[in-house]
């Protein structure tokens, strides 16, 4: 049983000590970046290219990624209806927990009023309509834009919905092919194996990009945006932490027995790189490699997380709602009940496929109202300031709806090993930060070659 180190991995103790180190030097840089930020506000701005270089660093791994992974889940199954199943319990799931978002986003909301007493000048309304000239963008236009210009561009694109698309209609070509796609199956694994060791030996710079992004946000926003609009930033935060452990948890804990803490424990590595990045796809190849390594199945990862980062937003539902209803009661123009349900169903549908892009939700925010309230546009210049900061808790909302998501339906279509995620929860099983994907011998608990 894979239980034991292999002879191949006798390095993997250093390299254990070395990530942990790793990602305490994240942490630092991270509470160094806040410092400078507060001191050196000018200079702090100047580093924010150190962020942007990292996150382009993860995002330009994330359609490869994706690519092998959706291939190897769905190629490797001996029927489509596996695969169907799985995605029609996601898609279901998905629609589920946005409800509730929306619900929970427009009771707080309401109850809380937070845009009241603001006043609207005109500097904000004119970064209201820079937004909304941004996020403008038809529902057609979303759909024909999954289809890629060609098969080979869905992997330089950078649109995760074309990479989603090209991969399942190979990965059900291969599966069609039955014996004869064994070959391609296997080269296409160890195309993953390459792609994991390139984002570990990225994942090096974490600390560097954490700084610069860190550094740059506090420079650019300093503490006076935050005092105005702080009641609006503890709303949301406080609603979001509602949702992710008064419902995920509940649901995660009643379905399958798991805590949720001892599954975040699991992800506190990913976690704290959406903090400092603050974009939850920054995290989307390691989600990936640590629910197989979990014992979820190929096909399961394969299909619920890359199609959860655009279809699961439940932190952007939950922004949409209440940046909304902050906007109206600070133009003094309550929306109706109607009118809030309308509109915010709108821009949840809108806002597909952006998950991963920081500031995305201030874009489909000021779309969404150009299109249903365009006298509300300027106001969203209201919340410009703190948009970065409501940013990470859409991110970490997003990442932790993910998540969950993966192992429930896993758990729900038999593509869950319970004793294997026990054991790593635990501890016993720990993850190899060295290669990212587990030793060949360790595939042996939950193989990806063809099965019934």
């Amino acid at each position: 049983m894979p239980q034991t180190e292999t002879p191949a991995s006798g390095a993997t103790q250093p390299t254990k000590n070395r990530t942990h180190w790793l990602y305490m030097a994240v942490i630092a840089a991270v509470a160094l970046g806040i410092v400078i930020g507060l001191v050196f506000p000018d200079f702090a701005v100047k580093l924010k290219p150190l962020g942007t270089g990292f996150v382009a660093l993860i995002t330009m791994m994330i359609q490869p990624v994706i690519f092998c992974t959706i291939i190897l889940g769905v190629g490797s199954v001996a029927s489509a209806a596996k695969v169907g199943k799985v995605g029609a319990l996601a898609l279901g799931y998905f629609l589920l927990m946005s409800t509730f978002a929306l619900t929970i986003g427009l009771v707080v909301g309401n109850i809380v009023k937070p845009g009241s007493g603001l006043d609207l000048n005109e500097e904000v309304a004119s970064a209201g309509a820079a937004q909304a000239e941004a996020g403008h963008g038809s529902t057609t236009e979303f759909l024909l834009g999954i289809i890629p210009d060609s098969l080979f561009s869905s992997l330089t694109s950078g649109d995760v919905l074309e990479t989603l698309l090209v991969a399942l209609l190979i990965g059900f070509a291969l599966q069609q092919m039955g014996q004869t796609a064994k070959p391609i199956l296997t080269v296409v694994e160890y195309a993953q194996k390459l792609v994991f060791r390139v984002l570990a030996m990225i994942m090096w710079a974490a600390p560097i990009g954490a700084f610069g992004a860190i550094s740059a946000v506090v420079g650019e926003t300093g503490f006076d945006a935050l005092k105005s609009l702080a009641m609006l930033m503890v709303a949301f935060y406080v609603t979001c932490v509602l949702f992710v452990f008064g419902v995920l948890g509940t649901v995660l804990k009643v379905a399958t027995g798991i805590n949720i803490f001892s599954l975040f424990k699991y992800l506190a590595r990913e976690f704290l790189l959406i903090l400092a990045t603050s974009s939850s796809e920054s995290a989307l190849p390691r989600l990936i490699a640590k629910m197989e390594h979990a014992g979820v199945d190929k096909t399961t990862v394969g299909i619920v997380v890359p199609t959860g980062y655009s279809f699961n937003l439940d932190g952007t539902a939950i922004y949409l709602t209440m940046a909304t209803l902050f906007i109206a009661e600070a133009m003094g123009d309550p929306l109706r009940v109607g009118e809030q349900i309308s509109l915010l169903v709108f821009m949840v549908i809108a806002s597909k496929g952006a998950a991963g892009v920081t500031g995305a939700g201030l874009a489909t925010l000021a779309g969404g109202l150009q299109s249903h309230r365009p006298d509300l546009v300027d106001g969203v210049g209201l919340i410009v300031g703190i948009d970065r900061f409501m940013s990470e808790a859409r991110a970490l909302t997003n990442f932790a709806g993910n998540s969950i998501a993966t192992v429930l339906i896993g758990s729900w279509t038999d593509g869950l090993d319970r004793e294997r995620l026990d054991r790593v929860l635990a501890g016993d099983l720990p993850f190899d930060e060295r290669t990212m994907v587990d030793d060949d011998d360790d595939h042996t608990e939950h193989p990806a070659p063809v099965r019934a």
